[in-house]
C-alpha cells in the first residue's frame, strides 16, 4: 500500500497543476476509495496517444485503489466543446456520436482495468432532464463569469459569433460531476475553466467542491501543434503495429523525452538515466526503439512490438536510410499539394513532369510506402520521410498555409 506521499509522487507526475492539492491529500488521507471522473466527447472514433495521457492518469488512479469513471459526454457531444475554438464549434448528430461512442470502450481496455472502471454516458441525467431543470442549472452561473473564459473573452471582443448553446457546455460538464459526485476532475490545459466550473456547481447543489487536476496538451509528431487527426500529426491507438512504430520513431529527439513522461509508465528516474545514456554519446535512436517498442507493445502486444522494430530496421535501416537528411518545410492550402508539386518543391526532382514519372516507375515513397497514386494530395501535417529512388531523401512537413 502506498503511502500518501508516495500516492502524491505518483499522481504529480506530468500534470500541470493540482487544484487545491491540499484538498486531495486531505481525501487521500480519509482513507477512501475516490470517485475520479474523466470525460471524453465522442467526437471521432478513434482515440490516439494525445488522448491516452489523461487515461494513463485514470490507470495510475486505478492502481492506487481508486474508482475510476470514463465518462462518455454523448450529450455533451451534440453541443460541441467551444474549448479552444474562435468560432462556434458544429455540433455531431446523434448518429455520429453513437457511431463514435461505440469503439471507446473497446479502446480505452487497452489501457484501464475494465474490472475496475465504471462507464457513463452523460445522456442518463441529462436526456431526462426537462427544461425547467436546464433552466434552473444555468440560473446558478452569471453570463459575466462565462465571459471571463480566454476563448469567449476574444470572440466578444472581436464581434465574433458566440451561439447561446456554448455557453451550456461548461454548465452540462459540471453537472456531470454533480450527478456522479466526483471527488476529482481529470481534464487537459485547456479545460480548466470548465473543471473550475464544476467546483462551483457542485458547491451551488450541496457538495464537496472536487479536486481538478489538470494534464498538458500532447504536442503531435511535428512537435509544434497537438495531436490531432485533423492535423495529420498523430498516432492512433488502433493504429498497426507498423505504423505505430514508424510515427513514433519520427518524432524529435527532444520531443521523444516528452512522450517517455508522459505515454510510459516508467519511473522518472529511470528516464533520467536514458537521458544521461544520450547525453554521455548514447544514439538517441536507440532509446528511441524502446519508447516505440513500448508503445506498440501496449497497444498490440511484445511479440508485434519486437516484429515492428524489425520490420522498421529492415526498411529503413537496411535500406539504407540516411540518418541525415535535408528538413523541408513547406505551405499548403486548405486544399493540399498535389505530390508532383511536393517532390518538386521539395528539391527532390526537378520538375513535377520528372516527379510523376518517378511515381509511374514506383520509386517514391513516404515513410517506407510506396506512392502510386499520382493524384495523391497532401494536407499540413508531418513530419514525414520522403524518398525517391534509391539515394534522394528528405523530411518534409507540410504547414497550414496563413489564410489557407
Amino acid at each position: 500500500m502506498s503511502t500518501i506521499e508516495e500516492s502524491l509522487a505518483i499522481l504529480r507526475r506530468g500534470a500541470e497543476e493540482i487544484l487545491p492539492e491540499n484538498d486531495l491529500r486531505a481525501r487521500l488521507e480519509e482513507g477512501r476509495p475516490l470517485r475520479i471522473k474523466a470525460g471524453f466527447d465522442p467526437t471521432a472514433p478513434d482515440l490516439h496517444l494525445g488522448h491516452t495521457v489523461l487515461i494513463n492518469k485514470l490507470r495510475q488512479f486505478q492502481d492506487l485503489g481508486h474508482e475510476v469513471i470514463f465518462l462518455i459526454g454523448d450529450f455533451t457531444g451534440m453541443i460541441g466543446d467551444p474549448s479552444g475554438k474562435t468560432a462556434t464549434r458544429p455540433a455531431l448528430t446523434p448518429e455520429q456520436i453513437s457511431e463514435n461512442a461505440r469503439t471507446y470502450e473497446e479502446q480505452i481496455f487497452r489501457i484501464l482495468d475494465p474490472e475496475r472502471t465504471r462507464v457513463e454516458f452523460n445522456s442518463r441525467w441529462m436526456g431526462p432532464m426537462k427544461a425547467e431543470g436546464m433552466i434552473r442549472l444555468a440560473a446558478k452561473y452569471t453570463v459575466a463569469r462565462m465571459l471571463e473564459r480566454d476563448d469567449f473573452h476574444k470572440r466578444y471582443e472581436d464581434n465574433r459569433s458566440i451561439a447561446v448553446h456554448e455557453f451550456l457546455y461548461p454548465l452540462v460538464q459540471a453537472y456531470d460531476s454533480v450527478a456522479l459526485e466526483a471527488d476529482v476532475e481529470l481534464g487537459g490545459t485547456d479545460q480548466k475553466f470548465n473543471l473550475l466550473v464544476g467546483r462551483e456547481i457542485q458547491r451551488e447543489y450541496g457538495q464537496r467542491p472536487q479536486v481538478i487536476l489538470t494534464m498538458p496538451i500532447l504536442e503531435g509528431l511535428d512537435g509544434v501543434q497537438k495531436m490531432s487527426k485533423s492535423l495529420g500529426n498523430y498516432v492512433g491507438i488502433r493504429e498497426g503495429a507498423d505504423d505505430m512504430f514508424g510515427k513514433l520513431m519520427s518524432v524529435s529527439d527532444d520531443l521523444m523525452w516528452r512522450y517517455f513522461e508522459l505515454l510510459t509508465f516508467r519511473p522518472l528516474a529511470e528516464i533520467e538515466r536514458l537521458r544521461q545514456s544520450v547525453a554521455e554519446g548514447r544514439n538517441p535512436r536507440d532509446v528511441k526503439f524502446e519508447l516505440a517498442e513500448e508503445l506498440v507493445g501496449r497497444f498490440h502486444d511484445t511479440a508485434a512490438a519486437s516484429r515492428a522494430r524489425e520490420s522498421f530496421i529492415a526498411r529503413f535501416q537496411k535500406g539504407a536510410m540516411p540518418e541525415e537528411m535535408p528538413e523541408v518545410d513547406l505551405d499548403v492550402s486548405g486544399d493540399g499539394l498535389g505530390i508532383a508539386s511536393v517532390l518538386k518543391e521539395a528539391g527532390l526532382t526537378p520538375s513535377t513532369s520528372e516527379a510523376l514519372r518517378m511515381i509511374k516507375q514506383g520509386a517514391v515513397r513516404i515513410d517506407g510506402e510506396r506512392v502510386e497514386d499520382r493524384g495523391l494530395t497532401l494536407g499540413a501535417g508531418g513530419p514525414m520521410v520522403i524518398q525517391v529512388g534509391k539515394r534522394r531523401f528528405a523530411r518534409v512537413r507540410l504547414n497550414e498555409a496563413a489564410g489557407g
